[in-house]
């Protein structure tokens, strides 16, 4: 019979017998082989697996004692772990042992590679351990050649740095130095170009009337200065992108950078926000206040030259103000839009789908018929909107934010429907849960 070599031992099979009478070792492995014989089919009999050295010599302690006998039996195993599950079941089947009654309990099967398992680990924690105190520096090696590497992508845009994909890209990210290039290349972004703060080229301004432009900068006073800049200079943008407050961008990790990306604002948004005037906008704001106010110097004139001829001129010079509005210096309030209200069935709709859109964090996109022209995770809903041709409503399951509102209107989206909404201003009406 065969006797497996220690190295191909996986598990160790254990059991203990107890019998009525006195038995020996051979009566318990006859027992072993003669009544599990056939119980599990040819290609598990144990006398085969051990001829062929898949079982190995099966080891029996017994000690007799008051005319009984208790001990171990041992079965080395070189199968894998559900045939060898199934042979040790099958010990707990021997009811006799030679003359006497016995009983096989199992006691456990072993996996003799734990051991070594737990050798390697520790043998591995060691080594690694070394490497770490010794050869430290490699870590610095590993990161001075993908810099390098970075470096050399850095292209130039009217001499200023910026990524290999800036003028191939229709959208473009405008960031405040190369360090922030830089840090955007190690995280794949290469539609990027740098400006040199504030201060910074006016050349700059004639790339943003081409692309979609986006301005990331940092999180501090200096990155509100260099988007006012880019503004007063006549740059054309169309969102902006902030580092945490307190961060620059060159510092970002990547999780961080495309958080930041994410929640970019349009903007008109942010100029509100801010309190920016646009340059143009004022310039015709001024002359408009100007010509405003010679017009009303010379009506005052003529009505004061008026005067004498009886308090009623006076009278109808403050009705006629009142009732034109001419002189009215009141600030105007925000824009109203004629929004569309859900026809029953479309409210149906929107109630349905937000039910089982329930935790999912996906969102489903309709057409006018109510038809569903796909569903996708919240996260790619803005992209994936400015693909689709004539969507109609949009039911999701997260909140609605000025991102996703700005795309929608562009898109002429006529509903918007999701679990809550920031105060908006669009044309898009905006349904929440509490509405429907």
């Amino acid at each position: 019979m065969a006797k497996l070599a220690p190295t191909s031992i996986k598990y160790v099979i254990k059991a203990k017998i107890k019998a009525k009478g006195i038995v020996e070792k051979p009566d318990i492995i006859g027992a072993v082989f003669g009544q599990t014989e056939g119980l599990l089919g040819s290609e598990l009999d144990l006398r085969e697996l051990q001829r062929t050295g898949r079982i190995g010599r099966i080891e029996v302690n017994i000690t007799s004692k008051g005319g009984k006998s208790e001990g171990e039996i041992i079965i080395p195993s070189a199968l894998d772990s559900a045939e060898t599950s199934l042979i040790a079941a099958t010990l707990e089947t021997i009811e006799r042992v030679g003359p006497c009654e016995a009983e096989i309990k199992l006691e456990k099967v072993e996996d003799t590679r734990a051991d070594k398992r737990k050798y390697v680990m520790d043998k591995a924690k060691k080594i690694l351990k070394d490497l770490m105190e010794s050869g430290g520096e490699t870590d610095e090696f590993s990161e001075e050649i993908k810099e390098s590497v970075r470096t050399g992508e850095i292209t130039s845009y009217k001499n200023m740095p910026a990524g290999p994909g800036l003028e191939e890209s229709d959208n473009i990210i405008i960031v405040e130095g190369r360090a922030d290039v830089l840090n955007l290349l190690k995280y794949g972004i290469k539609n990027t170009i740098a400006v040199g703060g504030t201060g910074g080229s006016s050349d700059i301004v004639p790339i943003t009337k081409e692309k979609t432009v986006t301005v990331f900068v940092d999180g501090d006073r200096g990155g509100k200065l260099i988007v006012k800049e880019l503004i007063q200079k006549g740059a054309d943008l169309d969102f902006v992108a902030s580092a945490p407050e307190g961060k620059e961008v060159e510092e970002l990790s990547q999780k961080e950078t495309y958080k930041s990306l994410r929640e970019k604002t349009p903007i008109d948004q942010y100029k509100n926000n801010e309190k920016i005037r646009d340059p143009v906008q004022s310039r015709s704001s001024t002359s408009s206040r100007t010509s405003t106010t010679r017009r009303s110097e010379s009506r005052l004139s003529r009505e004061s030259r008026s005067d004498s001829r009886g308090r009623g001129s006076r009278d109808r010079y403050s009705r006629d103000r009142g009732r034109s509005g001419r002189y009215d210096r009141r600030p105007s309030g925000p824009r109203t839009y004629r929004k569309a209200e859900p026809k029953p069935n479309e409210k149906t709709l929107f109630k349905k789908t937000m039910t089982e859109l329930a935790k999912s964090k996906k969102a489903c996109i309709f057409n006018e018929r109510c038809e569903m022209l796909g569903k996708v995770p919240v996260s790619d809903l803005s992209s994936t909107l400015k693909t689709i041709d004539d969507p109609y409503a949009v039911v999701l399951d997260g909140k609605i934010d000025s991102r996703l509102s700005f795309v929608a209107k562009t898109k002429r989206v006529k509903f918007l429907v999701g679990t809550e909404a920031d105060s908006l201003n669009t044309p898009v009406t905006i349904l929440t849960k509490k509405d429907l």
